[in-house]
């Protein structure tokens, strides 16, 4: 596909960027729904802080207690030389602690050399959303070339990010023009359960930027179950129905199709009003990472 070419990675990271498990998920649905084969894993040494991140103790196959230890793993598709079509590589693991030059500059390196022509980076971000209605993924991409092509937007976040910004930066430096995409999750439920519907909707714009078939296994039903576990939650807290519903109204004015500058700002000020300045009842405030800001 014009833009990102035909050997796209894509990388997702529990932690920092990950709210409601849906990049992380994403990236273990495209894993479980292919052959892939294992390139390159950093030495969690160099990398990973242990008092963070613990290395887990588990049974093997045979029974042996074994320590897994926190790593990040760029994987190739099993079949790359054979299949045509765009295709994607893999990167995953957990956030780094430390080195985080170093930790990208391996990364681009192990990118370059498979000929990689493409990154996308995609993540997840707690934000006043309702779960009733279709999740938003920003798309977007500092290269102009690729936001032309891919009719991508420009962020213009200012402030703290994570590991994704830093490798995403990497990879436009050494030539490989990056994309990235945010899913955005309720932020009344991030916290608590992985989140299906957004994951799902990530792999669904994936798909329309790559143009690589993407599989979804058994999200949309699970996308489903997730929505009627909240709405059976809400029902029987009033409080947490309103603040939904306030939610839904805010979101249906931004998408309305006659919606302008000005009812969006009446109506955030609507919201203002009844939440009487309280924290986390206004409309979709900003994540850590959120590049909308």
């Amino acid at each position: 596909m014009d833009g990102l070419g035909r050997r796209v990675l894509v990388a997702a990271f529990d932690g920092w960027n990950d709210a409601g498990e849906a990049a992380s998920s994403a990236i273990t649905q495209l894993r479980e729904g292919g052959s892939y084969e294992t390139v390159f894993s950093v030495d969690p040494e160099l990398y990973f802080d242990y008092q963070y991140t613990r290395p887990h103790i588990a049974a093997d196959g045979d029974g042996r207690r074994t320590l897994r230890w926190p790593e990040a793993t760029l994987l190739r598709p099993a079949q790359a030389q054979a299949t045509r079509g765009t295709q994607l590589w893999l990167l995953t693991g957990v956030e780094p602690a430390r080195a985080w030059q170093a930790f990208s500059s391996e990364f681009i390196d192990i990118a370059l050399r498979e000929d990689i022509t493409g990154f996308v980076a995609i993540g997840s971000m707690m934000s006043d959303v309702p779960h009733t209605r279709p999740i938003s993924v920003f798309s977007g991409s500092d290269n102009e070339n690729l936001r032309t092509a891919l009719e991508l937007e420009r962020s213009t976040y200012e402030g703290p990010v994570g590991i994704l910004s830093v490798l995403g930066d990497a990879a436009e430096r050494a030539g490989i023009p990056t994309a990235s995409l945010w899913a955005s999750v309720p932020h009344y439920v991030a916290g608590h359960t992985p989140s299906p519907k957004a994951t799902l909707a990530l792999l669904d714009r994936l798909e329309d930027l790559t143009g690589a078939p993407v599989p979804r296994g058994d999200l949309a039903t699970e996308a489903a179950a997730w929505e009627a576990s909240i709405d059976a939650a809400a029902a029987d807290d009033e409080e947490m129905t309103e603040y939904i519903h306030q939610l839904e109204r805010t979101r249906d004015t931004w998408d309305s199709p006659e919606a302008s500058g000005d009812a969006i700002a009446q109506e955030f000020e609507r919201y203002l009003r009844r939440s009487d300045g309280k924290p986390g009842d206004g409309p979709s405030k900003p994540g850590r990472d959120d590049p909308r800001r």
